[in-house]
């Protein structure tokens, strides 16, 4: 039985835009129906690209869709974003959410009311190191993560915690299962008007610490997360969609691609170190 195709739009043609436009031309289950984009040369571009049709008008767009992307700048979120759940209609929206926790909130709220969906552009939680770790227990008690980037004026209008660091938090969140209790920040503007490069310490009630750092101004690119815990130690690379587990296991105990020898620990059993890597492709938006 075939799925039911989704009738969806895109608001906000600029690069990101763009390249939710490509993903939804090659979506089986997406009905790609059309964009919206203040800029009429740029919607016409688009739209002419993926032969679909480029509204005039956030509305006119709204009247036939199920669900839209939101893409337009972080500063326009919540206008939009707001305008479009009280039509009733499901929104994945670019991250940052918004500008201010309130106007998060507020959508949040307004989504419940209408019975809409309301999603955010969290992709690293889809990345195939983070998918490929679902079948590990994960207690992580020590996070380091690094997400670097070069300059680039795209994305300027927030900080650089919004922009890049955002994907860390949201999956480190994700994995500790515990409130957060401390945060020591701080952060730097270099060549914009907000920090572009931050470092933030997060310590948890369970005992976790997340010592995570982002920058928009480095030389080379990096999007690594490394996560220790009892008898494991993980090592992520976003960029390559691949996560590596090196974890204790008994003597004997097999490894799907290599193992060393330890030897003994205490007066236990001989320990191997079992190391597990998972390498996929990955297909990104960002």
């Amino acid at each position: 039985m075939n799925p039911k195709k989704i009738n969806i739009g895109v608001i906000g043609v600029g690069h990101l835009g763009s390249l939710h436009s490509k993903m939804y031309d090659e979506i089986e289950t997406a009905n790609f129906v059309g964009v919206f984009d203040v800029n009429e040369e740029k919607r016409n571009e688009v739209a002419s690209k993926y032969r679909v049709k480029a509204f005039a008008s956030m509305d006119e767009l709204l009247r036939v869709v199920d669900a839209v992307s939101i893409a337009t700048v972080t500063m326009t979120h919540f206008e939009v974003a707001k305008h479009v759940l009280m039509a009733g209609k499901h929104v994945l929206i670019e991250k940052p959410i918004t500008s201010t926790l309130a106007e998060a909130d507020e959508l949040i709220a307004i989504a419940k009311q209408k019975n809409v969906l309301i999603q955010v552009g969290h992709i690293e939680r889809f990345n195939p190191a983070i998918i490929s770790l679902e079948s590990y227990q994960m207690k992580p008690m020590f996070i380091e993560s690094h997400r670097l980037a070069q300059f680039n004026p795209r994305g300027t209008d927030v900080a650089v915690v919004l922009d890049l660091m955002i994907h860390d938090i949201d999956i480190i969140l994700s994995l500790v299962n515990s409130p957060v209790k401390q945060i020591d920040a701080s952060g730097v503007a270099v060549v914009s008007d907000t920090p572009d490069i931050a470092n933030a310490r997060l310590q948890f009630e369970n005992g976790c610490v997340a010592n995570v750092t982002s920058s928009r101004i480095s030389r080379n690119k990096m999007r690594k997360m490394r996560m220790f815990q009892s008898n494991a130690y993980i090592a992520i690379d976003f960029q390559l969609g691949s996560a590596d587990v090196f974890r204790l296991g008994n003597e004997g105990e097999g490894s799907i691609w290599s193992t060393m020898l330890l030897g003994q620990i205490g007066e236990g059993k001989k320990k191997r170190s079992i190391i597990t890597s998972s390498r996929r492709s990955k297909r990104s938006m960002h």
